[in-house]
């Protein structure tokens, strides 16, 4: 389970990933959280979904006399390009299977959805492509890709693999969106998880634009860092600290992710900012493959240690 992402961080995970963001009026508020009493999170997982019609986006954000919007958190249209629509619970999941939830937390193989017995809002970020979902209507190669990438983009901001995403047809019974094949779609995101976006800032007035890579994921992509001295102090003082205190998020977050990736630690422990006992304990398992002891073996980070986690698990570079 992951605290969900903040309205900034998912412009950013977005825009890192290569993603040209258009933000629709008011999105960064517009929630049902209030009205429902239900505060959206921890997030498991992201939900990908059809709208079963054209030219939808003013509906997925207003919603239906019967379903209050937002009915997503982003809206992905066949040649508008990608929206966000809202940020906190939307009315997109509905009562879905607890059994698929709970395989989502956990990235194991998804069971058949045969019940909905649990609140998929609370938990899934969700995506709506336009698309009317008859078989016949084509998603645009283009359109499909920023899909790859948005659901790619939450993930590695989560440290999530791609066994962290589902079709609305895979946690809903009855439901048959989206008609793509999801298998095909996971595959799809693994590759372009086993890349690093490649991060831009605006150049200068008369700067000469740079030559671009001829891989993704290669020539000026950068890792993102760890600070060893934070994250220490994340370590030190976290365990003892009050029921979701967060010293160094960014920092925990990664190696937390990274634990995961390699199976030192469950993903229900991962990715709340905060650097606890489970992370102290797992950590501390690490340190023990790397052939530490005793006090070496604490599950307080060490330079050495870190460094061989961010680059075994391949998600960030170490600064002292």
């Amino acid at each position: 389970m992951a605290t969900p992402l903040t309205a900034a961080e998912t412009l950013a995970a977005l825009k890192a990933e290569g993603l040209t963001v258009h933000e629709h009026t008011g999105w960064k508020t517009h929630n049902r959280d209030s009205a429902t009493g239900k505060k959206f999170g921890p997030v498991i997982g992201v939900l990908i979904h059809h709208t079963a019609g054209h030219d939808d986006r003013e509906l997925c954000f207003k919603g239906r006399s019967d379903l209050p919007g937002p009915l997503c958190h982003a809206w992905l249209g066949k040649t508008d390009g990608l929206w966000l629509i809202g940020h906190g619970r939307a009315n997109h999941a509905g009562s879905v299977d607890l059994d698929v939830l709970n395989a989502l937390r956990e990235e194991t193989t998804l069971p058949k959805d045969n019940q909905a017995n649990a609140d998929g809002n609370d938990v899934l970020y969700g995506l709506e492509i336009e698309n009317r979902g008859n078989g016949k209507d084509p998603y645009p190669d283009a359109q499909y890709r920023k899909a790859v990438l948005w659901a790619a983009a939450l993930c590695r901001a989560h440290g999530w693999s791609e066994k962290s995403i589902a079709g609305h047809k895979e946690v809903q019974p009855g439901k048959v969106d989206p008609s793509f094949d999801m298998d095909d779609f996971r595959s799809d995101v693994k590759k372009q998880l086993a890349d690093t976006p490649i991060k831009t800032t605006p150049a200068k007035p008369g700067t000469p634009k740079p030559t671009k890579p001829t891989k993704p994921g290669t020539g000026t992509a950068s890792k993102p860092r760890v600070d060893l001295s934070r994250l220490i102090g994340a370590a030190k003082k976290d365990p003892a600290a009050k029921q979701g205190h967060v010293s160094y998020m960014a920092g925990t977050n990664l190696t937390e992710a990274a634990l995961v990736k390699l199976g030192y630690l469950a993903k229900t422990y991962a990715g709340d900012g905060s650097f606890g006992s489970k992370t102290i304990a797992a950590y501390a398992k690490w340190q023990r493959h790397l052939g530490y002891a005793g006090d070496d073996a604490n599950g307080i980070p060490g330079k050495i240690s870190l460094s061989k986690l961010g680059s075994q698990s391949g998600l960030f570079e170490v600064v002292a």
